[in-house]
C-alpha cells in the first residue's frame, strides 16, 4: 500500500513537472496536471492542498535530482586535477553539454525566470537551496582543495565557484536562451574553453599546473 502511494506521488510530481515546464506556474491548471499525471484533482488537493504547494514540491524535487547529477559531474572532473588547465577544460565542456534527461527541469527553470513575480519568495529560495546553491557549494569545495594543492590562487572559494560557472556557461546560457535553442558543440566548447582561460587568468598560479 505504501509503495502505491509513493508511486502515485512520483507520477504526480513527474506529470506536474511537465505541465509547469510547458505552461509556467500562472497558466498551469490543476485539471491539466491531474490528466497528465493520471490522478484525480482530489488526489492533488489531498496531497498538496493546492497549486502553490505542489509547485514548490515540484521545483524542489526537480532541483534536488538535477543537482545530484551535477554534483556527480563536479566530483568526476574536479576531484582528480592533474593538469589544471586541461582538466578544467574537460570539466567545462562536460558542464555545457546538454543532458536530455534534464530537459524538463531546465524548461521549468525558464518558466521560473518568466514567472518569478508570481512565485512566492520562499518557494524561489527553496529551489535555490535545493539545487543551484548545493552545486555551487560543491564546486567551491573542490576549488578550495585544488588551491590548497597549489594549482590555483583562491581567496574566496564561493566567489571563485560563481566566476567559474559564469565564465564557462554564461554565454552558452544566454545564446541558447537557457537551453531552449541548440548550439553546435564546437561553439559550446569554444565558449567554455575561453571561459576556463579567463578564469585561470584571474585565479591561476601562472606557471604551475
Amino acid at each position: 500500500m505504501r509503495g502505491s502511494r509513493v508511486d502515485k506521488r512520483r507520477a504526480l510530481l513527474d506529470g506536474a513537472l511537465i505541465v509547469f515546464a510547458e505552461d509556467g506556474y500562472a497558466r498551469a491548471s490543476i485539471d491539466t496536471i491531474a490528466r497528465r499525471s493520471g490522478v484525480s484533482t482530489r488526489t492533488i488537493y489531498n496531497q498538496f492542498g493546492g497549486k502553490a504547494t505542489l509547485f514548490e514540491e515540484v521545483i524542489v524535487d526537480s532541483a534536488q535530482r538535477t543537482a545530484d547529477e551535477q554534483i556527480v559531474t563536479v566530483r568526476r572532473y574536479l576531484g582528480r586535477i592533474a593538469n589544471v588547465e586541461d582538466d578544467l577544460i574537460e570539466f567545462g565542456r562536460a558542464w555545457v553539454s546538454p543532458a536530455p534527461e534534464h530537459a524538463p527541469h531546465f524548461a521549468l527553470v525558464r518558466q521560473i525566470h518568466a514567472d518569478a513575480g508570481h512565485i512566492a519568495e520562499a518557494t524561489l529560495r527553496a529551489w535555490q537551496e535545493a539545487g543551484p546553491l548545493r552545486v555551487r557549494k560543491e564546486i567551491a569545495e573542490h576549488l578550495r582543495r585544488i588551491a590548497e594543492r597549489g594549482h590555483l590562487n583562491v581567496a574566496d572559494a564561493d566567489l571563485a565557484a560563481v566566476h567559474l560557472v559564469q565564465l564557462i556557461a554564461g554565454d552558452v546560457t544566454t545564446r541558447t536562451y537557457h537551453g531552449a535553442l541548440p548550439l553546435p558543440s564546437e561553439e559550446r566548447y569554444r565558449l567554455a574553453d575561453s571561459g576556463v582561460h579567463a578564469f585561470l587568468y584571474g585565479y591561476g598560479t601562472h606557471g604551475q599546473s
